[in-house]
């Protein structure tokens, strides 16, 4: 196996439901999200910015 962290992370219900119903068809994963959403994160000012830009106040809505 490649060289992996193995996590725990707590996520909203609602926004992993409505996750995996948008990716079941695509067969994107989770953890294809995460490690691209990290590396974005980590190499892109702007992608870091407007994920700092975004909150989440509930399950069923986000604030940006």
């Amino acid at each position: 196996m490649k060289d992996t962290k193995l996590t725990t992370v707590k996520i909203l219900n609602e926004l992993y439901n409505s996750f995996k119903k948008e990716t079941i068809e695509n067969e994107f994963t989770l953890q294809k999200l995460v490690n691209r959403s990290m590396f974005l994160y980590t190499n892109d000012i702007s992608y870091r910015e407007d994920i700092h830009n975004v909150t989440v106040m509930s399950g069923s809505s986000l604030h940006l």
